[in-house]
């Protein structure tokens, strides 16, 4: 379960991917998140992903991540097998562009309407979505 949890956070933040054995688990969760089956991620069904993922990261459950969550999610992260998170594309790092209104917390509506520049850069058409071929183009960059 912690792998897939990894792989799919990785994936919604933009960040680094997970090891090569986490390949399955990768694949699992694309299919989790492709809700309408056309084996690409339309960037609403990325939005919805991460609003779940709010929901795991909010520790306290007030609809609110704070700066101790994000540590806490951070460091969990880190830990987990192993994997790193590019600082510059890291929760922490990205925390205070998600905080669109300025008040140092992040809601569940900011969190979950944030698209990574990362997946923004790796939707080379344009068309709001990531296909299998864009995907797989971010596990090289």
């Amino acid at each position: 379960m912690m792998r897939n949890v990894v792989a799919l956070t990785l994936l919604l933040l933009g960040a680094g991917s997970a090891s090569a054995a986490g390949a399955e688990n990768a694949r699992q969760m694309f299919r989790q998140m492709d809700q309408n089956g056309d084996r690409s991620l339309q960037f609403a069904e990325i939005q919805a992903a991460r609003a779940r993922l709010f929901d795991r990261l909010d520790a306290n459950h007030n609809g609110i991540l704070d700066t101790k969550e994000i540590a806490q999610a951070t460091r969990r992260l880190g830990e987990a097998r192993n994997v790193e998170i590019a600082s510059a594309e890291g929760l922490g790092a990205q925390a205070a562009r998600m905080d669109r209104n300025g008040d140092g917390r992040i809601s569940r509506d900011e969190f979950a309407r944030f698209i990574p520049d990362r997946l923004l850069r790796a939707d080379t058409n344009g068309d709001r979505s990531l296909s299998l071929w864009e995907l797989r183009a971010l596990r090289g960059s």
